[in-house]
């Protein structure tokens, strides 16, 4: 059996892509490892594609929706600017 057809193997992906976001912040590798613990469930509830194109498709399109989704419920909203008050370098 292909090694992209087990679950733990996304759920370890997503592990390893949520420990990249701790390290180096940006919700880059957030959205990557949501994707990647939505596919494990997937494949763990026996919803998944069988063939490795349509498997990365499925994590292509849930990695995208999730970073889509952290955009907008985290990012600035419409018309919003981030004013900074105080300066490194002031003292």
């Amino acid at each position: 059996m292909p090694l992209w057809t087990e679950w733990w193997v996304w759920m370890s992906g997503a592990l390893v892509l949520a420990t990249l976001e701790v390290l180096i912040p940006g919700y880059i590798f957030l959205g990557f490892a949501l994707g990647a613990a939505m596919m494990g469930l997937l494949i763990l509830f026996g919803v998944s594609g069988t063939g490795l194109a349509l498997t990365l498709v499925i994590f292509a399109v849930l990695s995208l929706i999730s970073y889509l989704a952290m955009r907008r419920y985290f990012g600035l909203k419409t018309g919003q600017v981030k004013i900074w008050d105080t300066d490194v370098n002031d003292n």
